[in-house]
């Protein structure tokens, strides 16, 4: 068992995910679980936009300021804020307070509400991150093997910006593949690994994958 930490409860998690309790409960009931509704996608965007430079932790624990501030990440409701909600949020203590960032989650709002209707893999954003699921998933026994990028998250990356999206690079899209299933990246002696139930134990997928468009 390599660079993973067994905990008082038998469990074996990766160090990050054993340092604090909010990130152990995120590990055990949320990351790495499929996400594919169109909210909890754009959600996490959104998260992972504003994580970016920053830790995981101070993003989860301002989890709950993001959906007040940001109206529960309904994308209508975002994709309607104007340079007064800007404002205010760049005052509101319970988020990150980037400007950047702020603007990159109204205008992906609106890029997202942009997609409906179209055919194909991008009618909506979850089914656009969805289509670049890979053939196979990563098999990582230590940290240092778990990738940070990939030709799907490149691709993904590629064609979100093309859509208009931003704060949407390689790096972070991967994360958000790691974050909403689309990937596995569970050390493979954490008591998580497989519990998306879309892997086998071999790295091949259970249910039938996308190719990106």
């Amino acid at each position: 068992m390599t660079d993973l930490i067994v905990g008082a409860d038998g469990l074996a998690r990766p160090a990050w995910a054993s340092v604090h309790d909010d990130l152990r409960e995120y590990y055990d009931t949320e990351w790495g679980m499929p996400v594919r509704d169109e909210r909890g996608v754009f959600e996490r965007l959104a998260l992972e936009g504003f994580q970016s430079g920053l830790s995981w932790a101070t993003i989860l624990r301002r989890r709950e300021g993001f959906r007040r501030a940001f109206a529960g990440f309904e994308i209508e409701a975002v994709a309607a804020f104007g340079p007064g909600e800007v404002e205010h949020l760049l005052q509101d203590t319970s988020i990150i307070r980037h400007r950047g960032k702020i603007e990159a989650t109204i205008s992906n709002a609106r890029a997202t509400l942009a997609m409906r209707g179209q055919d194909g893999p991008g009618s909506t954003l979850a089914d656009l991150v969805w289509s670049h699921r890979p053939a196979r998933t990563p098999m990582p026994r230590s940290a240092a093997e778990v990738p940070t990028t990939s030709p799907e998250s490149i691709a993904l990356a590629q064609e979100l910006k093309r859509r208009g999206f931003r704060f949407v690079g390689p790096t972070t899209m991967f994360a958000l593949m790691e974050a909403l299933g689309v990937v596995d990246t569970h050390l493979l002696d954490s008591h998580r690994r497989g519990t998306s139930g879309l892997w086998a134990a071999d790295g091949a997928p259970i249910m039938q994958s996308h190719t990106p468009s």
